[in-house]
């Protein structure tokens, strides 16, 4: 990018089955470029809050897309009654909003965390609306592996094991169990809080697993399997990882997703993991005296900006 390239970024309205989603369009370069619809992991999240990837991704050679989740950012609806097929639903919603933009060629998904699941079930649910994914962390595994991973990890870091180790991931399974099998949100409440008194308690618990709306949006989503959809995709895709990542099962994502994803023999796809990097792909921890993008795995975003820069829509399918 040069300096002479104007950086400009115009309002939309995401028409989905709760209403209209604010939006928000970023172009950092001129010319014919793919576009790119951001995907969001989980919790709140409006269209204001996704830091500096709109900037980064666009200076990647894309016309980057961002909206709120519904019920943040003043936009209708609530995400916490949302099953993933919504999500899906809501990204491809997006995706035909942005294809309509002028000098957009072609129209792909970046999905961060739960956002990589969601990207994947929308690209296989409409192959036809969807020209590339790119997922960031996104886990290769059902939710509820990857929390029970994530739940086991923290209770190590906290000293739990043996007895009272076992004793927490039995409630861990069996609230999912619960859950999935229809019990509800408060039923399931009111039983956990019979455990308060184990040392465990707030590791399994956390911020979330004491809110009902957050235990059903949870009954919706943890038997979701990414893999048939990796398995259906029809387009190229970049499936990215933090070696470093203490959320996400990495080693065993890439396993599964490497076995499950056409095109990567022939280069169309590709899967890479960058070591030492967090999540979120970044090296380090926020420092307000360096700027949050230089913390960005190296190599990433020259990454990010080839595959983009290859991605054609009249041979992605």
């Amino acid at each position: 990018m040069t300096r002479a390239d104007p950086i400009t970024e115009e309002a939309v309205l995401v028409p989905t089955a709760v209403g209209d989603l604010a939006g928000v369009v970023r172009r950092s370069k001129t010319g014919l470029l793919p576009g790119v619809v951001l995907v969001d992991g989980s919790g709140p999240g409006s269209k204001d809050e996704w830091g500096g990837w709109p900037e980064w991704v666009a200076d990647c050679g894309a016309v980057v897309l961002r909206h709120d989740k519904p019920g943040c950012g003043g936009s209708p609806g609530g995400w916490r009654d949302q099953s993933f097929e919504d999500r899906a639903d809501e990204s491809l919603a997006a995706a035909r909003v942005l294809r309509k933009v002028p000098d957009v060629t072609g129209v792909g998904l970046l999905g961060i965390s739960q956002g990589g699941w969601v990207s994947l079930l929308a690209a296989a649910r409409d192959p036809e609306a969807v020209d590339f994914v790119v997922t960031i962390s996104g886990p290769g595994v059902t939710p509820e592996e990857q929390e029970r991973g994530r739940i086991a990890r923290a209770l190590e870091r906290h000293g739990i094991e043996g007895a009272e180790r076992d004793a927490a991931l039995a409630w861990v399974d069996e609230r999912v169990e619960r859950l999935l099998a229809g019990e509800p949100a408060e039923s399931v409440l009111a039983a956990q809080e019979k455990l308060a008194e184990n040392d465990w308690y707030d590791v399994v618990v956390f911020a979330a697993y004491d809110d009902p709306g957050v235990l059903r949006f949870g009954a919706r989503i943890m038997a979701f399997d990414p893999l048939p959809s990796a398995c259906a995709l029809r387009c190229p895709a970049l499936v990215l990882f933090g070696g470093a990542d203490e959320g996400v099962p990495v080693a065993r994502s890439v396993e599964l997703l490497s076995a499950a994803l056409p095109g990567l023999d022939a280069g169309h796809s590709g899967i890479a993991v960058f070591p030492g990097a967090s999540h979120g792909l970044f090296m380090a921890d926020p420092d307000p005296e360096i700027p949050r993008r230089d913390q960005l795995a190296p190599g990433f975003l020259p990454m990010l900006e080839g595959f983009l820069a290859g991605v054609d829509r009249d041979d992605s399918g």
